[in-house]
């Protein structure tokens, strides 16, 4: 019998548990982490990488993606989602239940299991959506990361917008929940007081940050009187997280996304409804306000919220424009940038972006260069800067709300499970990631 394949990456520099740099190579074997040393001299590896002068990081987790199938494929699929996320450094998503049919059932969730095993090139999960009925799914589906409810933002059967509905999913099961935070009935007033009015950049008034603040409010109120393991997704506003700053219960965690940090309502003068998402775009303010919570520990891990539509779609009148944007192709190398910047440094970034998000849903063996986890790795380039093209976009929306944006820390190779899944421009289709488990 042939001994499992290896690779043995030399002379990288590598980022370290601890957030330290060290000049050394990495073997895995089996799709495991086996051995990191400053020389590896005896090993005789399937397949080797000169990553002199690259920067290997953990692999990246995006906890919050909508890949849009199954029933909405013409803006994305799982394949093509993968690739961009293999593009990207991501390898390994966790994503969103509001598909067609909507993720709310076993059924539903063992259907795009079956989908990702057989079209994903990154390892995936999926969260169950909740209804206003669905408790008992709710409680046993497996498995997933969690429940994902919104409480705005959203019509039909995965809105549960009314305490008492909310308090009942609270009240039972033990599992994670995370929350889409934002207050559908100050939205419905506020679009009402903002009727007629076609220019995008309403969308941030429309949903403002008191609609942000009282959603999460009401879901840090239930969870405390549950206590109730609870995810707050893609916070956007200065006032959440100054409420969580001074109520931040140690079974709460809370996320932001790339673009809430670096994009604020001015984009929308210049890529109009492109910067259109939920929850939307904030102030300069708030940008400053996040950063520092993000630094503080306040803000556990980076998200994209990854939504992609048609530039068909996007280029309809305000509102009927779809909100979202993609970004698994440029969370990184933008965060890398602002690394580089000075607002962070390259191990808060690793640990925004794996370690943390492994530890708070609990997938094992995650997010470190250590030997015994898995081989789920990227070589980044910080030497050199390249503008985001839509041209080179692999997500099938083809745009980006970062085009023309000069960003360095590009990925150079991404590898999962051991097996390099893409290199210097082009995706090995060959390689299929595994469904990821939640302890």
């Amino acid at each position: 019998m042939s001994s499992p394949k290896s690779l043995l990456i030399r002379q990288a520099r590598l980022v370290l548990p601890n957030g330290e740099f060290m000049v050394g190579d990495v073997l895995t074997q089996g799709g495991k982490i086996v051995e990191v040393a400053s020389t590896i001299a005896n090993a005789t590896p399937s397949q080797e990488i000169d990553a002199q002068g690259l920067t290997l990081l953990p692999g990246v987790i995006d906890p919050q993606v909508h890949f849009r199938e199954p029933g909405l494929e013409h803006k994305e699929d799982l394949f093509t989602a993968s690739c961009a996320c293999a593009k990207g450094g991501v390898t390994s998503f966790l994503e969103m239940p509001n598909t067609r049919p909507l993720t709310t059932s076993q059924s539903a969730l063992d259907d795009k299991l079956q989908r990702a095993a057989s079209k994903c090139v990154v390892n995936y999960g999926f969260f169950i959506g909740a209804t206003a009925d669905n408790l008992p799914e709710l409680i046993s589906a497996l498995p997933t990361p969690g429940i994902k409810i919104f409480m705005g933002s959203m019509h039909g059967d995965l809105l549960v917008d009314q305490e008492t509905t909310l308090e009942n999913i609270f009240a039972h099961g033990s599992r994670l929940i995370a929350v889409h935070a934002e207050d559908q009935e100050r939205i419905k007033q506020r679009r009402q007081e903002f009727a007629g009015v076609s220019d995008p950049a309403v969308h941030s008034q429309i949903q403002d940050n008191k609609a942000a603040l009282l959603a999460t409010q009401l879901a840090l109120k239930l969870s405390k009187k549950y206590q109730r393991r609870l995810h707050i997704l893609h916070m956007s506003t200065a006032e959440e997280a100054e409420l969580l700053r001074v109520d931040k219960p140690s079974w709460v965690t809370a996320e932001v996304t790339p673009q809430h940090l670096l994009l604020n309502t001015d984009a929308y003068q210049t890529i109009g409804t492109l910067a259109q998402m939920n929850p939307p775009l904030r102030s300069p303010h708030d940008n400053q306000v996040l950063w520092q919570a993000l630094r503080d520990g306040v803000i556990d891990f980076i998200a994209t919220d990854h939504a992609p539509h048609t530039l068909e779609e996007k280029g309809k009148t305000y509102p009927n424009t779809p909100s979202g944007m993609p970004g698994v192709e440029t969370s990184l190398p933008l965060m890398l940038t602002s690394a580089q910047e000075g607002k962070c440094t390259v191990g808060q970034v690793v640990k925004w972006m794996s370690k943390a998000v492994a530890q708070a849903y609990g997938i094992p063996n995650k997010g470190e260069i250590t030997p015994g986890y898995d081989a789920d790795l990227v070589l980044v380039d910080l030497n050199n800067y390249r503008p985001v093209k839509n041209e080179e976009v692999l997500s099938k929306c083809g745009w980006s709300s970062f085009e023309g944006w000069n960003l360095t820390g590009w990925p150079v190779t991404t590898i999962v499970g051991g097996e390099i899944v893409y290199d210097q421009g082009k995706v090995n289709t060959q390689v299929r990631g595994q469904a990821l488990q939640f302890v």
